[in-house]
């Protein structure tokens, strides 16, 4: 019997959802990157080092415009620094970051079951995500749940169209159902 080697066919947008789907999933990679850099310099960089970087990259601003709101915030937070808020964000960013990165490269390699994960996962922080509106309301975050949202239908959409298609595993050799 003549077996050949098992290709995932990768994801290729068709229309302009697909491609939209692929610039959602594609940020949220990115985003998961960048959580995972951040998790690794908290792990690796103690709180009065950040602070410090902190302190530096701000000083600009605030001596142009003592008032402003995010080099404040950014100053507050990296003070209120302690070792267990360190680790635990650390931790958090690391977990974060690799759930979404793992869930992305998957979505690309156009794995079946990596559509319900994602949507799961993003549901969960989209669940989060409004309890932390609930408490302290913020722009920024409004905006995170809404975009997080967007990309949960494009998945879930596009998971419809995978399912319709008959993929229920990666294509072999081109040919459908494997044989």
């Amino acid at each position: 019997m003549d077996r050949q080697p098992v290709t995932a066919e990768r994801f290729r947008p068709r229309g302009w959802l697909d491609r939209l789907f692929a610039i959602g999933i594609v940020a949220k990679g990115l985003n998961g990157a960048a959580e995972l850099v951040g998790g690794l310099l908290l792990l690796l960089v103690g709180p009065d080092r950040l602070h410090r970087w902190v302190a530096d990259l701000t000083l600009g601003e605030l001596s142009e415009d003592p008032d402003d709101v995010v080099a404040r915030s950014l100053l507050r937070t990296s003070d209120g620094l302690n070792g267990d808020a360190v680790l635990f964000g650390a931790v958090y960013l690391l977990v974060h970051g690799l759930v979404k990165v793992v869930l992305v490269v998957a979505l690309l390699r156009n794995k079946i079951w990596a559509y319900p994960w994602m949507i799961g996962v993003l549901l969960a922080f989209i669940a989060y995500q409004l309890y932390r509106i609930v408490l302290s309301p913020s722009p920024g975050l409004v905006a995170l749940t809404v975009f997080d949202a967007l990309v949960v239908a494009l998945t879930w959409r596009e998971w419809r169209v995978q399912r319709a298609a008959g993929r229920r595993e990666p294509v072999r050799s081109g040919r459908p159902g494997g044989r």
